[in-house]
């Protein structure tokens, strides 16, 4: 996920009410690397301007990003994934799901939450199109992978639970975020952290002021003295 500083990022992050203004999917990866290269990962993602397309991650380097990684997917369906994602290059940006979202999030109708969802999908219809969100909720969904299902009782069990996935022009990028079924991957920590090996401005000036040899007294009163004219 992507902190964006467009103005189309600072209107999804106001009506969303979250940090986070975009979604990406990393297409492949230098796990195995020693000393992996940004520019050699790829993510792709729905632009407002391009469509669907490919950047390396070093194009987000300068903002704020968050790491959301499925848990438990086989191999097979990590594969089927990135090639159902990749079907999806050249597709246009689905603007109207954006205005449809704002709508949606914005407006209170007399009928509960749940059940709008399930009556609403949103968007042009066009499945040539899509948004960053909308696209990611296609590809997992594509090998039954839960984002943030909605429950249903079983009809006849007291116990028993249905999951049933809303449709993917409902999710924003929060979504994957807020979604229990991703973990949350922070590169600092992962990369061994250590708490000591910080520099903090409050050690500099300490360093700086240890120099600083305390006043003489002594010296100050002869320095005085001598200035002083004999009467």
């Amino acid at each position: 996920m992507i902190d964006g500083v467009s103005r189309v990022s600072t209107a999804i992050k106001y009506l969303t009410q979250s940090t986070w203004s975009h979604a990406t999917l990393c297409i492949n990866d230098q796990r195995d690397n020693d000393a992996p290269n940004g520019d050699q990962i790829l993510l792709l993602e729905a632009d407002v301007v391009e469509g669907v397309r490919t950047v390396p991650l070093s194009f987000y380097s300068d903002q704020g990003t968050r790491l959301c990684r499925p848990v438990g997917l086989k191999p097979v369906d990590i594969d089927a994934v990135v090639e159902f994602a990749k079907t999806k290059l050249g597709d246009q940006y689905d603007t109207k799901n954006v205005i449809d979202l704002a709508r949606f999030l914005i407006q209170t109708p007399p009928v509960p939450v749940g059940w709008r969802k399930r009556m609403l999908t949103l968007g042009s219809g066009d499945p040539t199109r899509a948004i960053c969100s909308s696209l990611l909720a296609q590809c997992f969904q594509s090998v039954k992978y839960p984002i943030l299902p909605d429950k249903i009782a079983h009809p006849e069990e007291q116990k028993g639970w249905f999951f049933q996935s809303r449709h993917h022009s409902l999710f924003v990028p929060r979504d994957f975020d807020l979604s229990p079924y991703f973990a949350i991957i922070k590169p600092t920590i992962e990369q061994q952290f250590d708490p000591y090996g910080i520099a903090w401005t409050d050690m500099i000036d300490e360093k700086n002021s240890s120099k600083i040899s305390p006043p003489n007294h002594l010296n100050l009163g002869e320095s005085n003295a001598a200035a002083t004219p004999k009467l």
